[in-house]
């Protein structure tokens, strides 16, 4: 087993939409370093919670719709509670994903929606989105499956999981196309759709945002840099708010009309700005991933 030292000694209580990727999640992060426990009736998870992770690992509990005596307002009370009372970090990791995607991963497999058992699954879909939209409010981590496939999902989890030093603000700076939606892990969304597209000009159009030819494009727009000043002006003002409200996870998303160029550019030139003032910050390009090119992912 691969064990990550930034496991040790923590506690993540992993939920989410059914379907969404819990399970998928919970062998990643064994693969991490955690111990991990599926399927735990609620009544004893402050005895295992209080008990620790074991030497050297960390703890991940998996809890959904189907757990026994699982209702929303008491499980958020229980994570205050363990926060309070456990020695040990404790985060709650909420696994997302579009109601379509769902829908079609439902009908692929031909399973049953846990909620859905006499009716259609979209029925059941939206009545457990209505069910967990408090705590998925109250997760401290937020991650969208929709756009992923298991190779980038396992990734992801690495990195906000896996990188984090305690009491540390933990940022993420994914871009993404607008054509394909919004991803609804972010925290903040900028739109850079009103720089000039590179996808038009036939020599940078085959190129991403990684490339130094798009980004001398980019950055050659008029309007560009009062833009990025006005930008980073903003999050000089926000990070030290959001570092004092004790968030500890925070989603910066930079989207553009194909998600391969503009919001590309600008996303790493954002990492390059927090790296430079000693934050730790992860990058995605989410319409990179399986697309057959460099996708360009930043590291430290």
């Amino acid at each position: 087993m691969q064990e990550d030292a930034a496991a040790s000694g923590r506690i993540v209580l992993v939920t989410g939409m059914s379907g969404a990727g819990r399970t998928t999640a919970l062998k990643a992060m064994e693969d991490m370093g955690y111990e991990a426990v599926d399927n735990l009736p609620l009544r004893l998870l402050g005895n295992l919670a209080r008990q620790g992770p074991a030497p050297g690992r960390g703890l991940a509990i998996g809890v959904d719709i189907r757990s026994r005596g699982f209702h929303v307002d008491p499980f958020i009370e229980d994570v205050s509670r363990l926060r309070a009372e456990s020695g040990n970090p404790v985060d709650l990791l909420f696994i997302d994903c579009d109601d379509e995607v769902l829908r079609l991963r439902y009908t692929e497999t031909r399973r049953r929606h846990p909620l859905a058992q006499d009716r259609r699954v979209t029925d059941g879909i939206a009545r457990e989105r209505e069910i967990l939209t408090p705590l998925r409010s109250a997760a401290d981590v937020v991650i969208d499956t929709s756009h992923h496939n298991v190779h980038a999902f396992n990734q992801i989890l690495r990195q906000r999981l896996g990188s984090q030093t305690s009491g540390e603000l933990q940022l993420f700076v994914t871009s993404f196309a607008f054509r394909n939606g919004l991803p609804r892990d972010a925290d903040l969304v900028f739109d850079v759709r009103f720089l000039r597209n590179p996808h038009y000009e036939p020599d940078l159009q085959a190129q991403t945002g990684c490339d130094p030819a798009v980004g001398a494009f980019v950055s050659a727009d008029e309007g560009y840099d009062a833009f990025f000043a006005a930008l980073t002006g903003l999050l000089e003002l926000l990070l030290p708010r959001y570092d004092r409200e004790g968030k500890r996870y925070l989603t910066i998303a930079v989207g553009c009309t194909g998600g391969q160029h503009r919001s590309v550019y600008v996303a790493e030139q954002i990492a390059s700005w927090l790296r430079a003032r000693s934050l730790n910050v992860d990058v995605l390009h989410r319409e990179l991933e399986g697309a057959g090119v460099d996708n360009g992912r930043s590291k430290p």
